[in-house]
């Protein structure tokens, strides 16, 4: 097996002309380099590769296509995490009023394994749960203000201040442990179905933590798909195989489900600032067109007509 060994910002520079790519200014190219790290920025090569020969450069693709690539990526982690963010929020505070409020707010109550999912085959998911729950709370709770606020004070947490310290795989899980009636008064806020929150939460957080860890975001595929909604027919989005190709484990499917969870002013926003990334990356492009973007992005290329459409 041979080695990677340490190379100079020259020799990175000379093995990317080798592969044909075009770098009109070395200086800018190895000030990028230095920041940016080479890996990282090769992590996002695949679309300017020659399909015939994936192991040398397009012709004419350039340092500055690389680069945008890398740049864009970056801007969309900056859009999705933010408005992820919104949506932990939404779900803390709901999940923790609904559940409060039928069940106590003190860790006694809240933490009672017979206030959830009493089906057997559920038992010891209830039971890790809970356990992760304590353990983040004991771990988690003397480092924030609010919390220390609530121990030293009064000698408990409540739910809506404990979901503080949650992280947001954990409360997603929350969701999974619910008594259906709990789920479904949970699901109707958001104007859903109890069986597509279950899907929308674990992508959410796969994205979320992807985006808090700066992983390749345009082109992340998940396991779980989220259920065909309307959104996909009135798209016109192809079918190929029974399946519809865009907006189901990719990062359209992210945006559909910001579409249910955001509200109508954030989701334009949203939607407004994504439309200007991909704009400003398509200006910068010249040897692929921005529909193969798209496409790797999971995008239908009607995508902004999104707004069009009422839940």
């Amino acid at each position: 097996m041979s080695m990677k060994i340490f190379k100079t910002l020259d020799e990175q520079i000379t093995i990317l002309k080798e592969k044909g790519l075009v770098i009109d200014d070395d200086i800018y190219a190895k000030s990028i380099i230095l920041r940016e790290n080479y890996f990282f920025l090769m992590g996002y090569r695949h679309l300017l590769m020659d399909p015939k020969n994936p192991k040398v450069f397009r012709q004419n693709a350039n340092f500055r296509e690389l680069y945008a690539l890398f740049s864009f990526d970056r801007q969309l982690r900056n859009i999705i995490f933010k408005n992820i963010l919104i949506i932990e929020n939404n779900a803390k505070s709901i999940f923790s009023y609904t559940l409060s409020q039928k069940y106590g707010y003190k860790e006694k109550d809240y933490l009672r394994p017979s206030n959830y999912n009493q089906s057997p085959d559920k038992a010891r998911q209830v039971n890790d749960l809970l356990k992760k729950m304590k353990r983040q709370i004991r771990v988690n709770g003397a480092q924030h203000e609010a919390t220390k606020h609530y121990i030293n004070n009064y000698g408990y947490i409540p739910l809506w201040v404990v979901v503080k310290v949650l992280s947001f795989g954990i409360t997603s899980e929350l969701y999974t442990i619910m008594k259906p009636s709990d789920q479904r008064e949970i699901a109707q806020e958001y104007k859903l179905e109890p069986e597509s929150l279950l899907t929308f939460l674990p992508i959410l957080s796969n994205y979320r933590n992807l985006c808090a860890h700066e992983d390749i975001l345009f082109e992340h595929r998940t396991q779980k798909v989220i259920p065909n909604n309307s959104f996909h027919e009135a798209l016109n989005i192809p079918i190929i195989n029974g399946e519809y190709i865009y907006g189901k484990g990719d990062l359209f499917s992210v945006v559909l489900i910001l579409r249910y969870m955001l509200s109508n002013d954030d989701f334009r926003m949203f939607m407004n600032e994504v439309s200007f990334e991909i704009d400003a990356l398509s200006g910068i492009l010249k040897t692929i067109p921005i529909e193969m973007v798209l496409d790797r992005m999971g995008f239908p290329t009607n995508y902004k007509a999104l707004l069009e459409y009422e839940l």
